[in-house]
Formats: C-alpha cells, structure tokens, sequence
C-alpha cells in the first residue's frame, strides 16, 4: 500500500511537472507570437499583422486585460491603416460588451462613434442621406410643396424641391438659373444625377472605403469651415477708421514701384480702399485663427515631436 501510494504521487510529480514545463513553453511561444505581430505592424504589413494578432489571440491562453489590448490594436489598425470600417468597429464592439474593465473604454467609444459615422452613409433614401451630412437636419425639409415637375419612377420631384436644390448653389451661380428654360436645364442634370447616385447605391458603392472616408472628409470640412465662421470669422469686426490707420501705417505696400523698389507714386487711400480694407480684415482674421488655435492647443495639451518627423 505504501508503495503503491509513492507511485502515485511519484507520477502526480512528474505530470505536474510536465503540466508546468508546458506553460513556460506556451508563455515563450506566445511572447514571439505578440512580438512578431508588432513587428509585422512596425513594417506596415498591416493585414498580416492582424493576422498574426488574431492567431496570438486563438492559440495562446491570456488574460482579458491582453486580449482586450490586442483587439485594440487590431481595431486601430483597421481603423487607421486600412480604412476599414466595419471590422474596426466590430472590434471596438468586442472590447465594449466582453471587457468592460478596458482602461481605454472613453477612446473605444469614441473610436466607435467614428466608425459609426463613417458607415452611415448607407441609407437607401436620399433624404435619410441628406440628414445624416447635414450639420443641422432641421435645415433639411422633410416635405417640399409646389406642383409636380419629375418623377424617378415613383417618387415625385415638385418644384418646391427644385427650387430647395437651387438655393443650395452660391449666389453667382444661382442668377443663372432665373428663366424657365435655365431651370428645366437645371432640372435635367438634377434627374441625371438622381439616376447615377441610385445606380451608385445599388452597386453598394456607399459601402466602398474610399466613398466612406471621402463622405466623411467632407463632412468634416463643412464642419471646420462652419466652426471658423462662428468663432473667427463673424467676430472679426473692423471700422472704418481702422482701415484709414492700416493704409496709414502700411503705404509702401499700396504704391507703385519702380524695378529697383523705389516708389514713383503713392495711390491715394480712395483709390485703394477696397484692396485695403480686404488685407485688414485678413490680418485680423489670422490674428483671431491663431489665437483660437493657440487656446485649443492649450487646451487639449498638444505635444510635438519635431525630432521624430523625417
């Protein structure tokens, strides 16, 4: 019985210690799984990094808080490298609802807001469209009145949304399309346009990533340039006495010049008013753009790593 039992613990021994021999091999395997994935990243072979991140995280047993770091950079890199949206996101939700612990949560929801942006572009109607870029939905009209002028199979055009359409174009454009004749041309090119996005649609080009990103690059521009306009442009206010006191302290720059640079006639300030006023307003604008961007660099504790560029 003794001997018997010394077996026994003699062969636990020995399978323990070939239990434990095993994960110190699995440990080292998968510290070069990891390491060889961030090396395939670090030399933007991006898809065969997450590849080698996904085999990392089936094949070797870690902890939550590593396999929820791993489906961050793999999210990342989808996100950032390959414009990749869906699988981005589909990532990002991963970390979500499996790893709420995740010490990043507040980027992943914002990296998830973003994905979710850039793949809304998806609606099969044009107004779901128009809502989804527009900066204010309530600028777009959910009905538009006026007599029937086209229909795209069954759904009607009135005049109420051409006249919408053409108050869409900038003023210089839009005098040129007053006469009848001008705005049934106009009409046209609407209709084919119409014809061409619902075609685009069916093909499911809203899903391709570059239409994604430049859906959202644009909108992002209508962004900024609206923004600049409320907290720059609109408050740069100038008097005209400001522009007699600017043309007074920068003559030289409104005179004319021989090949040498000497002045041969100074342009009165009648002359040379508009010109004036227009160069003051754009030093005041930069003046108030650099200080705007100044406070947002304070704010946000922007750093720059000039040594790094190369």
């Amino acid at each position: 019985m003794y001997y018997s039992r010394l077996a026994v613990l003699m062969i636990a021994i020995v399978l323990l210690g070939a239990h434990c021999g095993g994960d110190k091999k699995s440990s080292a395997e998968a510290d070069r799984a990891r390491e060889l994935a961030g090396d395939l990243l670090n030399r933007r072979l991006f898809k065969q990094a997450i590849e080698q991140y996904e085999i990392y995280l089936k094949e070797f047993n870690i902890d939550n808080r590593e396999t929820a770091n791993v489906h961050y950079i793999i999210a990342n890199t989808y996100f950032d490298r390959l414009r990749d949206y869906e699988n981005a996101l589909a990532n990002y939700l991963k970390i979500v609802h499996l790893y709420p612990e995740f010490p990043y949560m507040d980027k992943v929801n914002q990296r998830k807001v973003a994905c979710l942006e850039r793949l809304g572009r998806s609606e099969d109607a044009q107004q779901a469209l128009d809502e989804s870029v527009q900066l204010d939905p309530s600028m777009v009209k959910k009905k538009r009145p006026g007599a029937l002028v086209a229909m795209i199979g069954d759904r009607e055009i009135t005049q109420g949304d051409l006249d919408f359409e053409l108050d869409q174009l900038p003023p210089s454009v839009r005098e040129q399309f007053t006469t009848k004749e001008r705005k049934l041309q106009f009409l046209n090119e609407y209709v084919a346009a119409e014809l061409l996005y619902d075609t685009a649609q069916r093909a499911e080009l809203d899903k391709d990533p570059e239409v994604i990103e430049g859906a959202f690059q644009a909108k992002k521009m209508i962004m900024v340039r609206k923004l600049l306009k409320e907290r720059v442009g609109d408050k740069v206010q100038i008097a005209d006495s400001d522009i007699q006191l600017y043309y007074d302290a920068n003559k030289e720059n409104y005179a004319e010049k021989d090949e040498q640079g000497n002045i041969t006639r100074q342009k009165p300030f009648q002359e040379v008013q508009q010109r004036v006023a227009q160069d003051y307003y754009m030093q005041k604008y930069q003046e108030a753009y650099q200080e705007l961007i100044q406070k947002m660099i304070l704010a946000e504790d922007v750093k720059f790593y000039e040594q790094n560029i190369q």
